[in-house]
């Protein structure tokens, strides 16, 4: 389950990130392609899958090949599981000798070890991480997207643009992108989700509303 080698491919993204690299409209590479914006704007949010000659027709408006552009494609891997076995227990190095870790391990305040594991596999739009032990940051962060911090157990205090706050079990923090902040585990045994919009993406919004 969740091969990703095994899934078909989502060229839409590969696609949106080329002619964003390129600073070209939607407009602009229909025009070069002959191709519709409407189909264009289909094929990057993978709700048309373009024949053989399209792609080859997209590729050559974002100067590049149709080879070219599905080598960078994103496996289309609707379901895949992460399982948490051996996470977050006294073990070192995962739920056994074998099979893959579930998570990386360094050393935090006092010496005390720190786990941390990716929640979502491969090159996504949203990216997923689970903290465990007294995380203790000692550095500001400063994320281009928004996100999400989730106390899953334990207690945590996040400083944001100056001001503190305390979050205890089941609390959650929404931070804008571009937000200042740093955070620390208050309590043994915490556990800390932080879910952001991936920093690839160029996500956009009206602040104003």
């Amino acid at each position: 389950m969740g091969d990703h080698k095994e899934q078909p491919l989502r060229v839409g993204a590969a696609v949106r990130r080329r002619r964003r690299a390129l600073e070209l409209t939607l407009a602009a590479v229909a025009e070069r392609s002959g191709l519709s914006v409407p189909f264009l704007s289909q094929i990057e949010n993978e709700r048309a899958r373009p024949s053989q000659r399209s792609l080859e027709k997209v590729a050559d408006a974002l100067r590049t090949t149709a080879v070219e552009l599905l080598a960078a494609a994103d496996p289309a891997c609707s379901v895949d599981v992460v399982r948490g076995e051996g996470f977050g227990d006294d073990s070192r190095g995962g739920a056994s000798g074998t099979g893959p870790r579930t998570g990386d391990a360094t050393l935090g305040p006092a010496g005390a070890e720190v786990r941390t594991r990716t929640l979502v596999r491969g090159h996504h739009q949203m990216h997923a991480t689970e903290f465990s032990g007294e995380y203790d940051a000692g550095r500001e962060f400063q994320h281009r997207n928004d996100e999400l911090m989730y106390v899953a157990d334990g207690a945590v205090e996040v400083e944001a643009e100056g001001r503190a706050y305390r979050l205890g079990r089941g609390d959650t923090l929404y931070l804008t992108g571009g937000v200042r902040h740093r955070w620390r585990a208050t309590e043994p045994g915490t556990r800390v989700v932080v879910v952001a919009v991936a920093e690839h993406i160029e996500a956009t919004q009206d602040r104003a509303r």
